[in-house]
């Protein structure tokens, strides 16, 4: 083994059209040390990471540069050999267990694929790796198929998939989005201590800077294909001196403290050949002239907490300060305010299993109620049955003191008008056959009976309001990123007037400039008097959005309060501990 662990020079990911993915990338990662890797969606972090293993996804090649892994290149091994390392020098940890976990087998055979040592050596070192990401190792466990196992677990055996095979180095692609505030503490700390007891060095892909704070030792700012800042962690997120680097850090919004969060404007650019200009410029406040017309190189510079490398032409002009980041006052609803909605006694179960258990909730006109939990708490069951959309066993549900049907099939067109859904996953929650003009229409239709013609007025005044342009009225969801389409499904729902909203898990999977405008957009419509059921696990996003939380533990509330009580002065033990595992940007980042 060389000084290094991993070595990248120059790396180039082109498409076929000589458009750059990744353009010459380079990066060094020590044994028993994280790099933090993060950015936008369509920075080039994930195929950053699979480049390291030495493959491109279709349509693009790897043209340039080397991965070296000790003394031995990835990129100049034959395809056998390069199947070979994968899992032995190198492995990886997709974003989506399931994506590394097939559904028909059990643990044990998926285990034992990645070992070619003998039965006995095989048993020893499944246990072993199981006991290091804290699984039992007992037979009855080892039967067990994917399916059976939570979120935590699954991404926990995908670690130990990875790491059976001894490895060199580990990449692990977003491995935390998604998970509660415990499991992501799991797993970021099991990910610190493999490193150290193994000697391992391991690559962290994220745009959760809060996350990459915490697990990584050095980070690699991307955009736009590149590396534009490089640095320890605590340098870069106490002192980041690219514009780029401190407009994410200005997106990010803080459990601790209600902030005005700060997305960045315009839209990162498309995969495009080598031009001679900052491909940030256009986004950039601080952009003259000559960063469009000159495209700037990474140095080497010194700086408060070590040494870093900035891509910008102003790096040394602008110098190292830290993100300006602005108090946001809360508006409170005033406290006579009688109950929108109320549920009462609510009970329900999947099966013969129950889930929840006399739950009391109320939201106030004008007021953002959030819902917090460990995966598994019954955060989404809760909002599913206030929505009708899964039938409850038991207690009421009323909106203005009227009592609501379990099935939303039941409720008459005005109590379905005035309580609107927004799910998780853009992807699935849009017709992918339909344009967002026709989606947001049907509303529109069968709701306020508009024609055609007041039809397209009216999905242009929602686009606006969500503020996309009117244009995207004629796209398909395939075309939008992740945050347009959320905006559109926020739409979608506003365009049946509703008085209550319900988001479940809306910004979980949002990079956190598109999160803070979803944060800010859904802050002006509770300001016009919209009210809001958040179902969460991210304290951060509660501070910046609700008024009261609700924190749900199997199945049952453990406590209810204003928000900044409730995370300040936390009464229940649960909560405490949820908060304890909270990740926030340091505060020193705030300037």
């Amino acid at each position: 083994m060389s000084a290094s662990a991993l070595v990248v020079k120059d790396l180039r990911v082109e498409l076929s059209d000589g458009s750059r993915l990744v353009d010459d990338a380079s990066l060094r990662v020590e044994p028993g040390r994280v790099l933090g890797v993060v950015g936008e969606s369509g920075s080039g972090k994930s195929t950053l990471s699979l480049a390291l293993l030495g493959h491109a996804r279709p349509g693009a090649r790897i043209t340039g540069g080397s991965v070296r892994i000790g003394d031995v290149d990835m990129l100049a091994l034959g395809d056998r050999e390069r199947r070979r390392a994968r899992g032995g020098l190198i492995a990886y940890v997709p974003q989506d267990p399931a994506a590394a976990l097939n559904p028909a087998l059990s643990l044990r055979t998926q285990l034992e694929e990645a070992i070619t040592a003998g039965a006995e050596e095989r048993r020893e070192r499944i246990a072993e790796v199981l006991r290091a990401v804290d699984l039992p190792a007992d037979a009855a466990f080892l039967k067990r198929r994917p399916g059976q196992l939570s979120g935590g677990q699954k991404q926990r055996v995908g670690i130990a998939m990875a790491i059976v095979g001894r490895p060199d180095v580990l990449v692990l692609d977003e491995p935390t989005t998604g998970l509660d505030v415990t499991t992501q503490a799991k797993v970021l700390a099991l990910v610190a201590e493999l490193c150290r007891s193994r000697d391992m060095a391991a690559v962290y892909i994220s745009h959760d800077l809060a996350v990459i704070a915490d697990v990584a030792d050095e980070v690699a700012v991307m955009y736009a294909g590149q590396v534009v800042e490089t640095g320890s962690a605590a340098r870069l997120v106490l002192a980041p001196r690219h514009p780029y680097t401190r407009a994410l850090l200005g997106s990010v919004p803080d459990s601790r403290v209600r902030l005005r969060l700060q997305a960045i404007p315009g839209r990162a650019p498309a995969p495009a050949p080598p031009r001679q200009s900052c491909r940030f410029a256009d986004r950039c406040g601080f952009a003259t002239d000559a960063c469009r017309s000159a495209a700037p190189r990474l140095v080497a510079l010194d700086a408060p907490g070590g040494r870093t490398a900035v891509r910008c032409l102003r790096a040394e002009e602008l110098g190292a300060a830290g993100t300006v980041r602005v108090a946001a006052p809360r508006a409170e609803a005033a406290p006579g305010d009688a109950a929108l909605l109320a549920v009462r006694g609510l009970t329900a179960a999947y099966g013969r299993r129950p889930v929840l258990f006399d739950v009391d909730l109320r939201v106030r006109p004008g007021e953002c109620v959030a819902v917090v939990g460990e995966s598994g708490s019954g955060k989404s069951t809760l909002s599913q049955c206030i929505a009708g959309l899964h039938e409850r066993t038991g207690g009421e549900v009323l909106l203005d003191g009227a009592a609501l049907a379990p099935a939303a099939r039941r409720r008459d067109a005005l109590q379905r008008r005035e309580v609107q859904y927004v799910f998780q996953n853009p992807y699935a929650s849009l017709n992918p056959r339909a344009t967002v003009g026709r989606s947001i229409g049907v509303p529109l239709r069968y709701f306020a009976g508009l024609g055609a013609r007041a039809r397209r007025g009216r999905v242009a005044e929602l686009l606006e309001r969500v503020e996309l342009p009117a244009a995207v009225a004629d796209r398909y969801p395939g075309e939008l990123s992740g945050g347009q389409r959320q905006r559109v499904a926020i739409a979608r729902a506003l365009a049946s007037d509703p008085r209550l909203l319900i988001c479940d898990e809306v910004t979980s999977a949002l990079d956190v400039s598109v999160q803070a405008a979803i944060v800010e957009l859904l802050r002006g419509l509770q300001a016009d008097g919209l009210s809001m059921l958040f179902v969460t696990h991210n304290f951060a996003v509660v501070r910046s959005l609700a008024d009261s939380v609700t924190v749900l533990r199997g199945g049952t509330v453990v406590e209810q309060g204003a928000t900044d009580r409730v995370l300040d002065r936390p009464e229940h033990e649960y909560t405490a501990a949820l908060l304890a595992d909270v990740l926030d940007v340091p505060l020193a980042a705030a300037g």
